[in-house]
């Protein structure tokens, strides 16, 4: 059985002054990874050793792959490039740096908003948080040329127009699609939103089923889910806060659909 490792990512976001609206903050993986090549996603990844906090693995993830820190004692911006490169280089921890200048994180920045489980049917599986974070005054992320090797500020409608061009992924594409209404209003009403989602958090794990052509990935409040979904399943009550709205995805000319299960696009 495939081992399905922690991880976390970071929905960063700022205020576009021109709107007040709210935008998201996507890298994109290197084509040669082996989970997501090319796609436009989160900052994130998989825990290292000792990581029992995921709010921890997401802000070292964050600074490995964005160059933000989120700490609770101000960093200059030429120590923080240095520890980035220490880092990145490898040998050196997060903690180790913060602690030697008398600093932590900040993991009370980070808000709960979504927890997704990779689907039984992949080689690779991870059990993956999601936090929003705002960008912190005076830095600027940028991608580490790595892992990752562009990096794009969109609103959460933007991206979901966009979702072929950016190659986002399922997971990226349901979080922006639940982000956008509140994303319209500004930061207070994201936060409220994950304060919400904190209250009753449950992981999102998707199942396969077969389809005239090709295949779903079903959703926990789809009603195909638990009778023609195949491979692991976490089921979702009914009457749960996150079991509204499309509850499906399906492939369609290299983008991902999140529709209604009598949606005819498929």
């Amino acid at each position: 059985m495939c081992e399905v490792r922690s991880a976390a990512s970071v929905i960063l976001v700022r205020t576009r002054a021109s709107t007040g609206q709210l935008e998201v903050f996507l890298v994109r993986r290197h084509k040669r990874a082996s989970f997501m090549s090319s796609a436009f996603v989160f900052p994130g990844g998989v825990a290292d050793d000792g990581e029992r906090d995921t709010r921890a693995t997401a802000a070292r993830e964050l600074f490995e792959e964005a160059g933000i820190l989120l700490s609770r004692t101000e960093i200059p911006a030429a120590v923080r490039e240095q520890w980035r490169t220490r880092l990145n280089d490898g040998g050196e921890s997060l903690g180790d740096l913060l602690a030697g200048a008398g600093a932590e994180l900040d993991l009370d920045s980070l808000h709960y908003f979504a927890h997704w489980v990779t689907p039984s049917a992949e080689k690779r599986r991870y059990s993956a948080r999601f936090y929003i974070a705002e960008l912190p005054a005076g830095q600027t992320p940028s991608f580490d040329n790595q892992e990752t090797v562009d990096e794009i500020w969109v609103t959460p409608d933007e991206a979901l127009e966009r979702a072929g061009q950016l190659r986002l992924p399922p997971p990226q594409v349901r979080t922006l699609y639940d982000l956008r209404a509140c994303a319209r209003e500004g930061l207070a009403a994201v936060l409220a939103e994950a304060a919400e989602r904190e209250r009753d958090p449950h992981p999102i794990l998707p199942r396969l089923a077969p389809l005239d052509v090709g295949f779903a990935l079903l959703l926990p409040w789809d009603p195909d889910y638990a009778e023609r979904g195949t491979g692991d399943a976490i089921e979702m009550r009914g009457d749960h806060p996150l079991a509204v709205g499309p509850s499906r995805f399906v492939l369609r000319d290299d983008t991902w659909n999140n529709v209604f299960a009598d949606d005819p696009v498929h």
